[in-house]
């Protein structure tokens, strides 16, 4: 059956749609700012630790990380909010406990989050700490610092204004990311979306207002992301 441009019906989806997506932006902006802090904070361990643990954990510490980076995000989230408290219940039974282990929908989204751009934003900073001189901390070293010390107070800071644009790039990415949430219940924009088109069979115009929403939150957070990279290009001129 052919639909014509007069049979669409934006503005009844928009009095219906568009209230729900606005409550889901909001939900978008929440588990991507926890995730994103939770994803750097884990990348800075993860670097930290492969530069300078000790060798074994360095091997195990690699293993984890080609396994993350091997394996698609969607995976990854369906693994931890399905597979992981089946895991820990068996665990427990093994222990001699009886455990009923769930982890919430937004729990899962924001912990596979965390996890695999954590992994890739590890590689950046990494990068990052090994671009600046040896020199530096020899320096601190010979000025009675410790190496963490160093590390965090003397070459992280150098680090992070070359690997900022990166760190940028990877949060306008994890917005678009969160998509795939829906895929283990989390009430976010697509879930919403394929929702209400599943009730209404208003296809068209829905996921039409999905992609509009997803280009008003990404596009203005880009521009911002280049805004910063320009600053700190030139102030390093």
């Amino acid at each position: 059956m052919n639909t014509t441009l007069a049979q669409l019906h934006f503005e009844q989806t928009a009095q219906i749609l568009v209230p729900s997506l606005v409550h889901g932006a909001g939900l978008v902006i929440e588990t991507t700012l926890i995730g994103f802090l939770l994803a750097a904070i884990f990348g800075i361990l993860l670097a930290v630790g492969r530069l300078f643990a000790w060798r074994p954990l360095r091997a195990i510490l690699y293993s984890f990380l080609e396994l993350i980076r091997g394996t698609p995000l969607l995976v990854q989230l369906v693994y931890i909010y399905y597979v992981v408290p089946l895991l820990l219940n068996l665990l427990a039974s093994m222990l001699g406990y009886k455990t009923d282990v769930q982890i919430s929908p937004i729990s899962a989204g924001i912990i596979g989050l965390a996890v695999n751009y954590g992994c890739y934003m590890s590689e950046v900073i990494r990068a990052g700490i090994l671009s600046i001189d040896d020199g530096q901390t020899e320096a601190a070293l010979c000025l009675g610092f410790g190496r963490f010390e160093a590390l965090f107070r003397i070459i992280m800071p150098q680090a992070l204004r070359s690997i900022i644009p990166s760190l940028g790039n990877y949060l306008v990415m994890m917005i678009k990311d969160t998509s795939l949430l829906a895929y283990v219940a989390v009430n976010e924009l697509l879930l919403r979306t394929q929702t209400f088109a599943s009730q209404t069979f208003f296809t068209i115009e829905a996921y039409t207002y999905l992609a509009i929403a997803y280009l008003i939150l990404s596009i203005p957070l880009s521009h911002c992301v280049k805004l910063v990279e320009y600053k700190l290009s030139t102030t390093r001129r």
